[in-house]
């Protein structure tokens, strides 16, 4: 099947300046955000799109049963409706899939990456009242129910002592990617020690920031599109809407620059390489030195 194929240049523009407004807000809205980028990937996802998706939202919010209670409750009832009801789920396949990075694409089919799938889970979870936040588990994005600043004790907290069924739990942890299911200590550890082969720091557990989470998504984005040559034209506008966040690791403009050589746009490429030395050398001028000879081979690629 054809991935998504983006929209005609001022199109683009438009969604990159309505981006940038947005991401720059005093309230970033994540739903908003992950639209703008289905959008800026998907050309036939119009604003009579963007809309059907907020309302299908509103729509699963309205499902769910009024305040249900406690951390473990809501749980409970978001499993239900999105993980069993309406079969919001992740499989290895999806990882392959650009789609499954796009919020529009991941209501209509029900599946998606782990990041997106939670986005979801936030968002009828945000409408409904919950008290609810992401969670960027290193490789793994998962959601937070209850208090979110209670990670110090996460990790007792996802596994309560049975013996105590008097104390309420201040925050489970939840995985979309597997229909909602609630996480132990031991599932949580599991999922760090797979990543990263180290085990779990409580500060892994911190609520994640609205755009800390589209920062994620666009890389995800840029990893797909890194293994398909073919398709750097999605290499290129995520990086453009990275680049549009107000607080972004600077070697973003690094790679944009080397992205811009290796499809041939050599002149722009080059310029961008030399704009960029002059930002490093300030602070390691032979790193700058290095750029800028990579400006220089850029441009002999011309001759």
């Amino acid at each position: 099947m054809r991935s998504p194929q983006p929209p005609p240049p001022e199109r683009s523009a438009e969604l990159r300046r309505r981006f940038s407004e947005e991401a720059r807000s005093e309230r970033p809205d994540l739903a908003t955000l992950c639209l703008l980028i289905g959008a800026a990937a998907d050309g036939t996802l119009d604003e009579a799109g963007i809309d059907a998706a907020q309302i299908e939202l509103d729509a699963l919010a309205g499902r769910l049963p009024y305040r249900p209670g406690t951390p473990r409750a809501w749980a409970s009832a978001l499993r239900e409706l999105l993980g069993e009801r309406c079969g919001f789920h992740g499989t290895p396949g999806d990882y392959q899939r650009l789609e499954s990075s796009l919020l529009h694409e991941v209501l209509r089919r029900r599946r998606g990456l782990p990041i997106l799938l939670s986005v979801v889970w936030l968002e009828v979870a945000r409408r409904a009242g919950a008290p609810v936040f992401g969670v960027g588990l290193p490789g793994h994005f998962v959601v937070g129910l209850g208090e979110a600043g209670a990670t110090a004790d996460a990790k007792q907290a996802a596994k309560p002592d049975p013996r105590d069924e008097a104390t309420p739990e201040r925050q489970v942890l939840v995985d979309p990617f597997e229909g909602g299911r609630v996480l132990t200590g031991a599932d949580t550890e599991l999922l760090v020690a797979g990543a990263t082969g180290a085990p779990l720091n409580p500060s892994m557990l911190a609520p994640a920031d609205p755009l800390d989470v589209v920062l994620r998504i666009l890389n995800n984005i840029r990893a797909w599109a890194e293994v398909r040559p073919e398709r750097s034209d999605v290499a290129l506008w995520a990086l453009d809407l990275s680049l549009l966040l107000p607080s972004r690791p600077a070697k973003l403009r690094y790679e944009r620059a080397r992205l811009l050589v290796r499809r041939g746009e050599f002149l722009d490429g080059a310029d961008e390489l030399e704009a960029y030395a002059e930002v490093v050398a300030a602070v390691d001028e032979p790193a700058a030195d290095r750029i800028r000879g990579e400006a220089r081979a850029a441009r002999a690629l011309l001759n």
